[in-house]
């Protein structure tokens, strides 16, 4: 008798170690897949912008919502990843559709940005963004933090003045690009807290994602045609000379959509403090595959600078959560 029983424990342990076993292995392929939808768009961005003589930002983002569109429609609407969340008001509409031109204007600039400055320091100054972020929760909302938490962000501006002093690849357009697409980020998460605040207009990432591309596609049309009229001529003859570019347009657009789709799953399979954890950890490795990959000379101080952007980063984010 006793050793039935002690058979059906065992039984039921092994079971559920094996569960826990394939969880483990399900997050961890989860945030795998994550880093290199990340970190390869950001990399092949670059690529395609300055190593390839695809110098047309605007139509390279434009072709990324375009993806989204079609792929968030597929996943909700066909493989039924999260259920459809519907617009209920025009109001709605026209909130959705703020922070649709918002979020095209900070992928813009990060894209534009990537055309004069390294990976390297475009991470760099990427960092900053919960500077910005505490900045605009201030100004617009007037949500104050601990006196400690503000402090913390001082070592994240610092890190990014002394990076820009020992950047050899500086470019003063691309830093304006880069420092506006981050600001521009930051106003985005604020302002969709605020826009989105009541229970019944909050929508998920996924859903949010499915609405706010098409109406990017429609907005960065005119805005192609006008700023980069010769785009379709230039792409058609990249084509001819490049037999791999229309595949690196594609699966660069499709990893696009891919690092939003996994950005959701990483965090509600984990919880929104791995996923900033995550995101820390995701910069410097993008940092090191860059200078890799692409050769851009870095110096003591540039490092230097970085690494206590991202000390400041990991600290505020610290503070955040203990004064909460």
């Amino acid at each position: 008798m006793y050793g039935q029983i002690i058979l059906v424990v065992f039984f039921f342990s092994d079971m559920s170690s094996s569960s826990q076993k394939k969880q483990t292995l399900f997050i961890s392929s989860l945030i795998i897949l994550w880093y290199t939808s990340n970190i390869g768009v950001l990399l092949l961005n670059k690529f395609l912008l300055s190593n390839y003589g695809f110098k047309f930002p605007i139509f390279l983002t434009m072709c990324h919502m375009s993806a989204c569109a079609i792929l968030s429609y597929v996943s909700i609407v066909f493989l039924k990843l999260v259920p459809l969340q519907y617009l209920k008001s025009r109001s709605q509409f026209l909130k959705v559709a703020t922070l649709s031109i918002v979020f095209c204007a900070s992928v813009v600039g990060g894209n534009i940005s990537l055309r004069y400055l390294p990976v390297s320091f475009n991470q760099a100054v990427g960092a900053t963004t919960p500077f910005f972020t505490a900045l605009f929760a201030y100004i617009m909302t007037f949500k104050r933090e601990a006196w400690v938490t503000y402090g913390a962000l001082v070592p994240v501006v610092t890190g990014v003045v002394i990076a820009s002093g020992g950047e050899p690849g500086f470019h003063w357009f691309g830093f304006i690009m880069c420092i506006s697409a981050t600001a521009a980020r930051a106003f985005k998460s604020v302002l969709q807290g605020i826009l989105l605040s009541s229970e019944g207009e909050k929508l998920n990432s996924m859903n949010l994602m499915l609405y706010m591309s098409p109406i990017a596609v429609v907005a960065f049309l005119p805005v192609t045609i006008v700023m980069e009229p010769d785009v379709i001529s230039v792409t058609l003859s990249l084509g001819k000379q490049h037999k791999y570019m229309w595949l690196l347009l594609l699966v660069n657009s499709v990893m696009a959509y891919s690092a939003n789709l996994l950005n959701f799953l990483v965090t509600k399979h984990t919880s929104a403090l791995t996923l900033q954890v995550l995101g820390n950890a995701k910069g410097a490795v993008a940092v090191v595959i860059s200078i890799l990959l692409f050769r851009n000379p870095v110096t003591l101080m540039g490092i230097g600078g970085y690494s206590i952007t991202v000390l400041g980063v990991v600290a505020y984010g610290e503070t955040k959560r203990r004064f909460r």
